[in-house]
């Protein structure tokens, strides 16, 4: 049985989603844009609604929350190596291919950072273009630019 919440960011709404195992989704948008956000219950994801507060006041850096991942054995060793880019960092995609081990698969790494459930909280707004472009965001590149900007300006505030 799934729960959700919306929460009202800087960036527009976000629903989490979340089951007995942990957080599920981070969706930038609404619950009715989803197949299955089952049951209204901001209790239940009152930890994580609190935690996106705090990185958009920029006094959070890292999350720690119980997350419930599916995906292929790909994506999540994707997935994994995203959650280790630093706050404020950017690596780009043909770097993240290397570092799990797959220097030849850009284009598969880039589906699979694409794919990834949980916005924000598993970070890959830090992946661009090896240009420094900003490419390839499912929240579209003007989130992707926010919050690249929210990072770098915290880190300013507080080196």
């Amino acid at each position: 049985m799934n729960w959700h919440t919306v929460y009202k960011s800087p960036i527009g709404p976000l629903t989490l989603v979340a089951d007995e195992c942990g957080l599920r989704q981070v969706h930038m948008g609404t619950p009715d844009e989803l197949a299955d956000p089952g049951t209204r219950d901001d209790e239940a994801l009152g930890d994580a609604t609190k935690q996106l507060r705090e990185y958009f006041a920029g006094e959070r850096t890292v999350f720690d929350l119980p997350l419930a991942m599916g995906g292929s054995d790909f994506q999540r060793s994707v997935w994994q190596e995203l959650s280790r880019i630093g706050y404020g960092e950017t690596i780009s995609y043909s770097e993240l291919a290397r570092r799990i081990g797959k220097p030849g698969a850009s284009r598969a790494v880039g589906l699979a950072n694409g794919r990834n459930p949980l916005a924000i909280i598993v970070p890959c707004h830090r992946v661009i273009g090896v240009d420094g472009s900003l490419t390839g965001y499912a929240g579209g590149v003007n989130r992707k630019r926010q919050l690249l900007e929210l990072e770098a300006r915290t880190l300013l505030e507080h080196p």
